[in-house]
């Protein structure tokens, strides 16, 4: 690839994290002072620069507490900022799920809760049911994760399994009001999803969880099935009373932040979708085949041409490799269309692809035949997970860091 390309395929992904800016996503979204106390709760990877901004932003006196994943965190002054383990929990997120629920305590129907939620809360909020321990939610975190089910299901039997997802925190804030304000990592953006919902009931009932994790033949934890085997202590239905006066608003959003990448590209470009999910290697074959057409054919689109997309992957575990959805994604694809003449950057947008120190990582036309010629065989390294090897062996990985915001995956294919 040449250095033209990395830096055109880079400035593209800055683009897409600057139009989801905590402070930029929070200014148009400030509410009134209310005649009570003003508390700031929050939870995901980019919840410690949100409550900064909102430190900033916000004109009044104000208190609160955040969770964010291990260095994530940033100075605030009056948010107190806890760090705890992604993706699978600790005691560290027990600890912050309690100081949450100690934060809303006595609050009054005059007092205005304002909750900061992102991707990454899922697992940072541990807060086991029905006297199952810390290991029990990790263990179901763990079988979530291998399993290759989409967010949605995830989330879904999380609710289902947790005191404080679902709508249950903000169930705790009763009788103040609650103000939920969003940064949608998950496909099709509802913000019941994101962070498995603290502050955001659904509609998906226990019956309805049990059937996902059925049909997606999860290995859940036995304690963690026997729970969910049970009809008591449901998820939060919508239509409590105690969500009376509630307001939900998403502030940024994977669509959002491919519409800045196109915009600033030189090159035409095109969004396919911002909500594609399924496995991640599936996903990269996908995109290989339109890259071929593109460049044989001239169709669909024509060339020179950006080719974007959004959403969330999965990855189901078959080996013992290292590399998160991103790299994945870009492994297959690489193998798929290899000798085509693209240039490409998949990365996740909070900087973080799974649980190593890449956001994703840069690929083109003759990785693959790169990869041989060290002696590694990438469709092996496909096969065991290990695309963060191969891509680590070819110095191509793509690391700046935290970001500060996650609105999901971003992929970006040039064929010029």
């Amino acid at each position: 690839m040449t250095p033209q390309d990395r830096d055109y395929l880079t400035r593209l992904f800055t683009a897409a994290v600057q139009a989801a800016d905590p402070r930029a996503a929070l200014r148009a979204h400030l509410p009134a002072r209310p005649k009570g106390r003003l508390v700031v709760i929050g939870a995901g990877k980019g919840a410690a620069q949100l409550a900064a901004a909102f430190e900033d932003l916000w004109d009044g006196p104000l208190q609160g507490v955040v969770v964010t994943r291990y260095g994530y965190g940033c100075a605030t002054r009056a948010i107190r900022v806890i760090e705890a383990a992604h993706p699978v929990p600790d005691q560290a997120g027990m600890a912050a799920s309690a100081a949450l629920f100690e934060a809303v305590r006595g609050l009054g129907p005059d007092d205005l809760v304002v909750a900061l939620i992102c991707g990454g809360g899922s697992a940072l909020l541990p807060c086991p049911p029905g006297g199952m321990t810390l290991e029990d939610e990790a263990g179901l975190n763990r079988a979530l994760l291998a399993s290759g089910a989409p967010i949605s299901v995830m989330n879904a039997i999380r609710k289902q399994v947790s005191g404080i997802k679902g709508g249950r925190l903000a169930a705790a804030c009763h009788p103040a009001r609650v103000l939920s304000l969003v940064v949608s990592d998950v496909p099709g953006d509802d913000p019941a999803q994101v962070a498995s919902g603290p502050t955001v009931p659904d509609r998906v009932s226990r019956e309805e969880a049990r059937a996902m994790a059925a049909a997606w033949r999860i290995d859940l934890p036995t304690k963690v099935a026997a729970w969910l085997g049970r009809e008591d202590g449901p998820a939060p239905d919508p239509a409590d009373p105690v969500f009376d006066g509630h307001q939900v608003r998403v502030i940024a959003s994977a669509r959002l932040s491919l519409e800045a990448a196109a915009a600033c590209s030189e090159i035409p470009a095109v969004i396919l979708s911002d909500a594609i999910e399924g496995e991640a290697r599936d996903v990269g074959r996908v995109h290989a085949a339109i890259a071929r057409e593109v460049a044989a054919r001239n169709r669909p689109f024509a060339r020179p041409v950006v080719i974007l997309s959004g959403g969330e992957t999965t990855v189901t575990l078959r080996g013992k490799g290292r590399g998160g959805r991103n790299s994945e994604f870009l492994l297959a694809l690489a193998l798929a269309a290899e000798g085509v003449p693209f240039a490409a950057l998949a990365a996740d947008t909070d900087g973080i692809d799974g649980s190593e120190s890449n956001a994703g990582a840069f690929a083109d036309g003759a990785s693959m035949a790169r990869l041989r010629a060290m002696g590694l065989d990438p469709a092996a390294l496909l096969a065991s997970n290990d695309a963060y090897s191969a891509f680590e062996a070819l110095g191509d990985l793509f690391a700046p860091g935290p970001t500060g915001t996650n609105v999901n995956d971003f992929r970006a294919i040039l064929i010029r």
